[in-house]
């Protein structure tokens, strides 16, 4: 392990915000995890766990205790089963299975990060989500001080959602487990209906997984999704807001003030969801309330290629960051009563 004291985080993350941690250590191996995690455990020292860093929102007071950089590698692919380390590089892995000729995790091309955190985040796009593939996650348990595996029914995923986010001080993901398909070089079905058009096909259609991948990198690119140090754009954490789930009160509170606000011909974007819930757009309800691409005149502004993204235009705090999410929820909450909850994960700091 590599230790480093008085640690400057932002350069780990995707923003690049955030102070410095009292303490940094770099672990290589599954066994370097849990002797960092267990010795931290021990001693009573907080811990943070960075992976890619594209999720974290760190304050700009830093971190006080222990934070634990997961830098595992480890890709292995026998058939269409794939293991992946919890610090294998996620779109790395996800071009190597398109390589492969596998099918199922094509449209999920282009995101940054570790594979550590997408069964954390339930990380899903384009009509694909890791739960529909994930098979396993093997992971340190801090309850019992012991290495479990845990089968996908006991992931308790959700939209964005898992076991692991409800509980973020318990698990620690060392390996995850995914059962692609072998389609013979076909991706899976385009569930996407922005993908399908730019692919010219229909929802439903299956085309070549390396098409696939190359269409979903595209329109991550055009949104400013795909980093890119030199474009201000991708100092991001990708999509800052979660799409908002409502109840059936909620949503009909909600059309009414599409309507007074808007107009009674407009169509508010509405999808089923479980548990009966009914799922809208957060990009829609954000450029509604009045936050385009582009707003902002800080150094921290809404992106101008895609407003679900929050962005460091280079000179950013992470203060600036968060008082630009708070205009653009409180909007959104005045315009049409939806509250919008911020997907990244934050350090040391609220919304």
């Amino acid at each position: 392990m590599h230790e480093t004291r008085n640690a400057p985080l932002a350069p780990l993350t995707t923003l690049r915000l955030g102070g410095a941690a009292a303490r940094l250590i770099t672990a290589t191996t599954d066994d370097e995890i849990v002797a960092a995690v267990a010795e931290a455990d021990t001693s009573g020292t907080p811990l943070l766990l960075i992976g890619g860093g594209s999720n974290l929102v760190i304050a700009d007071s830093g971190f006080p205790g222990t934070a634990l950089r997961i830098a595992t590698t480890g890709f292995a692919l026998d058939g269409t089963r794939l293991e992946l380390a919890a610090g294998e590089d996620w779109s790395a892995a996800v071009a190597r299975t398109v390589e492969a000729g596998l099918a199922g995790i094509e449209c999920l091309a282009g995101i940054p990060g570790s594979a550590g955190a997408t069964p954390v985040q339930n990380v899903g796009a384009y009509g694909q989500e890791v739960s529909t593939v994930l098979t396993e996650v093997v992971a340190y348990d801090r309850l019992t001080r012991e290495t479990v595996t845990l089968p996908a029914t006991a992931c308790g995923f959700a939209y964005r959602h898992s076991r692991f986010k409800a509980d973020p001080d318990r698990f620690v993901v060392l390996r995850v487990r995914f059962a692609l398909e072998d389609a013979g070089g076909l991706s899976a079905p385009i569930r996407y209906a922005e993908a399908a058009r730019l692919l010219g096909v229909e929802p439903g259609d299956r085309v070549p997984a390396a098409e696939a991948r190359d269409a979903v990198v595209k329109l991550r690119t055009g949104k400013g999704m795909v980093l890119d140090p030199e474009d201000h754009d991708t100092w991001s954490a990708g999509s800052f807001f979660t799409n908002p789930l409502l109840d059936e009160g909620q949503f009909a509170d909600f059309l009414d003030r599409v309507a007074d606000r808007l107009g009674p011909d407009v169509a508010a974007p509405a999808y089923p969801a479980e548990d009966g819930l009914t799922k809208t757009s957060a990009a829609w309800l954000i450029e509604r309330a009045g936050f385009t691409k582009g707003y902002g005149t800080g150094p921290a502004r809404i992106s101008g290629k895609h407003t679900l993204a929050l962005t460091n235009r280079g000179d950013a705090r992470t203060a600036d960051l968060l008082a630009l999410a708070r205009e653009v929820r409180d909007g959104v909450r005045t315009t049409f009563g939806v509250t919008l909850t911020n997907e990244p994960v934050l350090v040391g700091t609220t919304l």
